[in-house]
């Protein structure tokens, strides 16, 4: 959890900018609610690297220097990041760290920095690399943990930012903590459900270990409603992405702030038990296990410590009653009955029984509910069994035919 600058500012960045982000972390408590990195995008270097090879901070942008801002951003009990590319340069056309990779991971250790966003532009010729992009990768990954063996200090954070080329989920854990999975979000809605729904089919990738990465949060920016920003952030907190805020701190309203620090939305996220995602039980338009960029999966469920996790998304234009039988979860059990609790109104909303209905559901808007086990069913419902399929009694009778 943290910011990165690139949504709200692109290129236009500088360490005043950085500074007064960090501080506004602070003030607007979004480091109490878990937001702990400050992370600086492309554009902060000079174009050439000096003549001992190494990447130069922009003397104009940074004329303190980069130690003495993440010295800054440490003081405030904060963590800083910081990005390259795997290529000859980064997608702005600033030095990458092709053939550097050792180099640039002790320039961007010595500067300070914990986190390290790496790109995937300005790729070499097949006859130079003779490699697929985990060969592009791998060189920066050993870097770093080299340089953690022999400094005796915390390896880097590496974030690879391969756009979900070459299916990063089932290969980019073995040389960092986060992989993206998609192309480049934007701050509209068609951007929001395009990457759930590519993110709906290999949801299984994420633990504690390493996560689908669905890239920087839009929350705050665009056209984007109320409802969509809440959607957006409990999706992408739901499945456990990581969540990088991307908008304007100094200008952010009360709503922006208030669906990023939805505290048990983030309890979910950070939860020190389960690791994992929700999934879809059920995507509800389009039948099972079909994808759609308008209307992606609409029924999810998951772990967590202390209960079920449901959350129920409204992809229609118009509001929508939204029902589902309790047992479609595979983390419901038959038989129980289960405390339902809303973790956008933060209101408990008394027991579900087999069967549970959110109604009017607005226009692209988000149901986010925790359920608990409250005890047996009552006696004597009827059919016998929440799922008919060859239900039987113990005379073999079967109650479905």
């Amino acid at each position: 959890m943290g910011y990165n600058t690139w949504n709200a500012y692109h290129c236009d960045i500088d360490e005043g900018l950085i500074l007064q982000t960090a501080q506004l972390m602070k003030t607007l408590n979004l480091a109490d609610a878990g937001y702990t990195h400050v992370n600086i995008d492309d554009c902060y270097s000079e174009r050439s690297r000096n003549d001992d090879g190494d990447i130069v901070e922009d003397a104009t942008k940074f004329p303190s220097g980069m130690k003495a801002l993440t010295d800054k951003i440490h003081d405030l009990g904060l963590k800083a990041g910081i990005y390259s590319d795997s290529g000859w340069f980064t997608c702005q056309l600033y030095p990458g760290s092709y053939q550097n990779e050792a180099r640039d991971a002790k320039r961007f250790h010595d500067w300070g920095f914990d986190y390290l966003k790496y790109d995937n532009c300005a790729v070499p010729f097949d006859n130079i690399t003779r490699e697929n992009i985990m060969g592009r990768y791998e060189p920066m990954a050993n870097a770093i943990a080299d340089l953690s063996q022999s400094s005796g200090t915390p390896p880097l954070i590496l974030s690879m930012c391969q756009w979900g080329r070459e299916q990063g989920w089932m290969w980019a854990r073995r040389y960092g903590q986060s992989w993206r999975t998609t192309d480049d979000i934007e701050p509209y809605w068609q951007s929001i459900t395009k990457i759930l729904n590519q993110n709906s089919f290999y949801t299984w990738a994420t633990d504690f270990y390493g996560h689908n990465d669905m890239d920087i949060l839009e929350v705050g920016n665009g056209p984007l409603t109320y409802e969509e920003a809440k959607s957006h952030f409990t999706a992408w907190a739901l499945l456990k992405s990581p969540l990088l805020i991307g908008t304007d701190l100094a200008s952010a309203t009360k709503e922006t702030l208030e669906i990023l620090t939805n505290p048990e939305i983030i309890a979910i996220h950070q939860d020190p038990v389960v690791g994992t995602s929700i999934a879809p039980f059920r995507w509800g338009i389009n039948p099972d296990w079909v994808s759609n960029n308008t209307h992606p999966a609409q029924y999810w469920s998951g772990e967590s410590q202390n209960g079920t996790v449901v959350m129920l998304l409204n992809t229609l234009d118009e509001p929508a009653d939204m029902f589902f039988r309790l047992t479609e979860s595979p983390w419901i059990r038959a038989g129980r009955q289960y405390s339902v609790r809303d973790l956008w109104t933060h209101t408990d909303n008394g027991t579900a029984i087999r069967n549970f209905t959110a109604y009017a559901v607005p226009p692209h808007g988000v149901v986010a509910l925790l359920l608990q086990d409250a005890d047996n069913e009552p006696d004597g419902l009827w059919p016998p069994c929440a799922v008919l399929e060859w239900c039987m009694h113990s005379d073999g009778t079967r109650i479905d035919q």
